[in-house]
């Protein structure tokens, strides 16, 4: 049950997360709705209305269609508009800052919301100037069905006003930042509020080793459904690969503690979904990985933002020091607290690794992103930690950082400013090391 969630999970993940989607339902709903509206008018429903609220109802066929007409050429225009700004937008984002951030500007629902109103209104108008058809002397206009109409393009209008707001801010840096930094946060939070205390886990080595049936990267791991094939298999699982890790077919999957038949081995590959989407909802590494390179796409030539570059390193600096809180590994237990599952996660010295050695490569020539990434250095070693060996981590970044500022900045002045810097973290080092 809890693969089959894990992956309609996915699946609602996926198709939420295409621009299409909500515009595409809002549009199915908007002609049901037309045609109910439609079987609404046959049992005289705008004759009631109009009993009720007289002014409000338009009598004239002429004026009706005119005006229905009018609002679904208007319409086409501004649902073409809108189309093109959030095409512009996904070019301008992808151009300036990363292609990786598209997913989270596809999915934001705001737009999608906007379109999905024009659509339905222009849908549902439509209908509405089909079914104005005079037939004899007796023949009653929808009334209803036209205010409705008229009602509907009010709201795609203030729809409208709305998305020329949204999508302006939606394409400053900050608020793109804001966003990954705000979702990697929240995951990290919950991740590290889930994980156990307990650290012992029986020794591995001797273990049946599995392989993956398929190639691709692994979105999901379903941890309930692994607890159950635990207790139906009689066994302990270890993972030996990490969620967001593109795994090859064939390629070492987890450990088990007994053989596993056929069978059994089918089931429990049930609980690893495979998916090309990279959602920072799901995944907190993406986070550490777009925020890093808006950074570096910040100082390339063509742009060259050290401001960009610096806002980045002060997002990292908090995810950091979140991460300072995880473990690179967490166990799993049963209700008896007894260990059942060993889960890898993207080890913490891979992780900073990966962040600054890009720094280190694209920005060692800047003086002002260099000294933040001292600061940063420096105030995350005087947080609070989980692993002591976390701060080896940092001290050797920091020493990786100071030999390539050494060999990249030429005046001596802001060389002696860095080195004074690193100085100091020197010092909290071997502070830390000694108690």
């Amino acid at each position: 049950m809890n693969s089959i969630f894990i992956r309609l999970k996915s699946f609602f993940n996926t198709i939420t997360g295409s621009i299409a989607f909500y515009p595409s339902f809002y549009a199915v709903s908007a002609i049901l709705f037309g045609l109910f509206m439609k079987w609404a008018e046959e049992m005289n429903v705008s004759r009631a209305f109009q009993e009720v609220f007289p002014s409000l109802i338009i009598n004239d066929v002429d004026t009706a269609r005119s005006i229905l007409s009018t609002l679904i050429a208007g319409g086409i225009s501004m649902l073409v508009f809108t189309f093109s700004m959030v095409m512009l937008l996904l070019s301008q984002a992808a151009a300036n800052y990363s292609p990786r951030v598209l997913p989270n500007l596809i999915s934001n629902r705001k737009h999608q919301f906007i379109l999905g109103a024009f659509l339905a209104t222009i849908l549902y108008n439509i209908i509405t100037v089909i079914g104005i058809d005079p037939s004899g002397s007796d023949y009653h206009l929808p009334g209803l069905s036209v205010l409705i109409g008229i009602i509907s393009a009010f709201v795609a209008l203030a729809a409208f006003v709305y998305f020329i707001h949204s999508i302006s801010s939606s394409i400053q840096i900050n608020n793109i930042l804001e966003n990954i930094y705000n979702k990697s946060s929240k995951r990290l939070q919950i991740l590290i509020e889930q994980q156990s205390s307990q650290d012992q886990f029986p020794d591995t080595s001797e273990w049946h080793t599995y392989s993956t049936n398929r190639s691709g990267t692994i979105q999901n791991i379903s941890v309930e459904g692994l607890k159950k094939s635990c207790e139906t298999c009689k066994t302990k699982f270890e993972m030996l690969t990490t969620k967001g890790k593109y795994i090859l077919e064939g390629e070492a999957l987890f450990k088990s503690e007994i053989e596993l038949s056929d069978t059994q081995l089918t089931e429990v590959h049930k609980n690893f979904n495979y998916s090309e989407s990279e959602l920072v909802s799901d995944n907190y590494a993406l986070g550490f990985k777009q925020i890093t390179e808006i950074g570096i796409k910040a100082m390339s030539p063509g742009i060259n933002d050290p401001g960009t570059a610096i806002d980045t390193i002060d997002y990292l600096t908090d995810l950091v020091r979140l991460r300072m809180l995880k473990k690179d590994h967490n166990i799993v237990l049963n209700e008896d607290k007894d260990a059942l599952i060993m889960l890898n996660t993207t080890k913490f010295e891979d992780l900073i690794y990966d962040i600054f050695a890009s720094y280190r490569r694209y920005c060692k020539e800047d003086l002002s992103v260099m000294d933040k990434l001292l600061q940063l250095f420096s105030l995350c070693m005087g947080r609070e930690t989980c692993e002591p060996s976390y701060y080896t981590t940092l001290h050797l970044q920091a020493q990786l950082l100071i030999h390539d500022v050494e060999e990249s900045i030429s005046n001596s002045h802001d060389l002696d400013r860095l080195k004074t810097q690193f100085e100091s973290i020197e010092t909290q080092y071997h502070q830390l090391s000694s108690n």
